[in-house]
């Protein structure tokens, strides 16, 4: 009996181990560890969790529970704007860092009240897995930074939710900002006030994110039409993406926006009912688009590109693809969508010698609006 029981117990233990992370990622990220074979911490308050995101040990960081932030660092009333007017389908405004004063001059003037700790996400440092057990994992009313530097991050099967979605500059739910090395892979974000996911201007060097739901579902609105506009911004300096496999839907417009001299792989994706426009190309972005669904997309691109795009247009122009992304690139399906047509080639050559993901035709990426997000591993 004793013997049986220490068998037991050893294989609860490996087969609790085997649940930190799932698959491994592919892309620029390729190779990326996390915490690696740390022991698995198991916080069980958000200041547990803050503290094992933000110091010096390499974590793995299971989320076993739900944590609430909601109210956890107060409210601030102040006066903020209504850009697109005071209907209730319409996202007022904070003035943060005068953005009302400068921007939204002749916008009119309205108070505001809003979360204080959806406005600034958890500090994320180096050598972290941050990891949702089964649908636990759950962060209410504050997002992810990854910042300052901080390299080797994985973020799995986790759900980032209620960041003040009434009001833009209400938060982000997931930051990046001169990192290297960094898998953001299951995650589901939902009722964010600002972006969904955002890059900002330093170089965040080797990003892959796949497999998460970016859900713009809302009752507020920069468009006033229950779909969210900031959904993904993609405006470093020298970035390199992998965006495979997520399921991207109800977003009204920058899902993503690309610039700033980033190199993007848009590989896989499926894009669902959007009343404004998926990609805006902006100048210096790169984007190579292949294997993707649009269905229900009115504008998959915005007409003013300034950036580098090849949108895979025919099997004999994918062609193309091979010497520097290893593959013959996949065409994109169209469903009830407008075009997506450029054949840009002049930028390939920075995808030579990086791990570069594979991709498949784009009728099996139909299947990743039920097979991504949280809760799906």
């Amino acid at each position: 009996m004793m013997k049986s029981s220490i068998i037991v117990a050893v294989a609860a233990t490996f087969a609790q181990r085997a649940l930190a992370v799932t698959g491994a990622a592919e892309g620029f990220a390729t190779g990326v560890t996390g915490g690696g074979s740390a022991a698995e911490v198991y916080p069980s308050t958000i200041n547990e969790l803050v503290s094992y995101l933000g110091d010096d040990e390499a974590r793995v960081i299971v989320l076993s529970q739900e944590f609430n932030f909601l109210d956890s660092e107060g409210t601030t009333t102040e006066t903020g704007c209504a850009p697109w007017g005071t209907d209730s389908a319409c996202q007022l405004a904070i003035n943060q860092n005068g953005w009302c004063d400068n921007y939204q001059a002749d916008a009119d003037q309205v108070s505001v009240t809003y979360d204080n700790a959806g406005t600034l996400g958890i500090t994320v440092a180096s050598d972290k897995t941050l990891v949702g057990e089964g649908s636990a994992g759950v962060i209410r009313g504050k997002g992810l930074r990854i910042v300052s530097g901080a390299s080797n991050i994985i973020i799995q099967n986790i759900h980032i939710t209620e960041l003040n979605p009434e009001y833009v500059w209400g938060g982000d739910a997931i930051t990046l900002n001169d990192c290297d090395m960094v898998w953001v892979d299951h995650v589901k974000t939902s009722l964010i006030g600002r972006q969904h996911i955002v890059l900002g201007e330093d170089a965040s060097n080797r990003v892959t994110i796949s497999n998460c739901e970016f859900d713009g579902v809302t009752d507020w609105s920069a468009t006033c039409d229950g779909q969210h506009y900031w959904g993904l911004y993609f405006t470093g300096s020298n970035d390199m993406i992998t965006l495979q496999q997520n399921y991207i839907h109800h977003m009204s417009g920058r899902s993503p926006k690309v610039g700033g001299n980033t190199l993007l792989h848009a590989v896989n994706n499926y894009w669902y009912s959007s009343t404004g426009h998926a990609f805006e190309v902006g100048d210096g972005a790169m984007v190579v688009a292949e294997g993707n669904v649009f269905q229900n997309i009115n504008t998959p691109v915005e007409d003013d590109i300034e950036g580098l795009l090849f949108t895979s247009p025919s099997s004999s122009a994918n062609t193309a693809c091979y010497d520097y992304l290893g593959h013959n690139c996949e065409l994109n399906a169209f469903g009830s969508s407008g075009d997506f047509s450029s054949s840009d080639t002049s930028f390939f050559s920075y995808f030579e010698g990086k791990n570069v993901a594979d991709a498949t035709a784009a009728t099996a990426a139909k299947s990743v609006m039920n097979d991504a997000g949280f809760g799906n591993i």
